[in-house]
């Protein structure tokens, strides 16, 4: 079930988030995040997929670029669960968050995927985005130069 997050929910977002930290490179941020920063982040336009009160997934939108000029486009975060690839809830949650933006005046969402992740790339694809710009070397992580896919998709 789709829902929006509760901070009850941080320690779980958390988990799934720190997992992407540690072990992949689809965030170039090695940095793991506490629940307390987690809770913070997800108070709003954040949506989760729960069933029997366990979170398998999180999507959530935020600001592209600072500044009056940026305020209708936005950029997100979609992270899943190991258990929860390949069953839908990506798509649904994605679709939810759309039209959750597109309730908010929101023009165009943005999508930073790691060039190694040829996986988000397709996911983003199926959901309409498109590549705009591929940047090199952006990212740094494991000992290695990573470049960032950037896609859009109107809304």
């Amino acid at each position: 079930m789709i829902r929006p997050a509760e901070p009850a929910d941080a320690p779980q977002i958390a988990a799934i988030w720190n997992h992407a930290i540690r072990e992949t490179t689809i965030t170039f941020n090695p940095v793991e995040k506490p629940d307390d920063e987690v809770a913070a982040l997800t108070a709003h336009d954040c949506l989760v997929w729960a069933k029997d009160d366990r979170i398998l997934g999180f999507a959530r939108y935020f600001p592209f670029r600072g500044g009056e000029g940026y305020r209708f486009t936005v950029e997100h975060t979609i992270m899943l669960h190991t258990e929860a690839h390949g069953k839908g809830i990506g798509r649904a949650l994605m679709e939810a968050l759309f039209e959750q933006a597109k309730q908010a005046g929101k023009h165009s969402m943005f999508a930073g995927c790691s060039a190694e992740n040829a996986g988000a790339v397709q996911f983003h694809t199926r959901l309409g985005f498109q590549t705009v710009a591929t940047l090199p070397e952006v990212g740094f992580k494991f000992g290695r130069w990573i470049d960032l896919v950037l896609m859009q998709k109107s809304l």
